[in-house]
């Protein structure tokens, strides 16, 4: 009767991190916070806790995203990947 204790909390032990492990599933779904900075909207996109893009909406303007450019804190436009200055319009017809 012990070594059928012993087995059954040995299996249960080897069984709950795997439990745990289960119940960390990455999520499909992005979580967006909205905030307002001065005329603009701010939309931020995560996954897990980890910025990965940001929509800029101004108030007169068109939309853009910024995307991780490498692995830290480095955001370029997305349809600009190359640029590293800022760019206006300045006429347009």
């Amino acid at each position: 009767m012990r070594a059928l204790n012993r087995l059954l909390l040995a299996s249960l032990l080897a069984v709950a991190p795997v439990a745990t492990f289960a119940a960390d599933e990455p999520s499909a779904e992005p979580d967006v916070t909205i905030r307002q900075e001065g005329d603009k909207t701010i939309q931020e996109y995560r996954v897990n806790g980890i910025l990965y893009a940001i929509k800029v909406t101004p108030k007169g303007g068109k939309p853009y995203f910024l995307v991780r450019a490498d692995g830290d804190n480095n955001f370029v436009r997305s349809d600009y990947p190359d640029m590293l200055i800022p760019a206006w319009e300045i006429f347009s017809w």
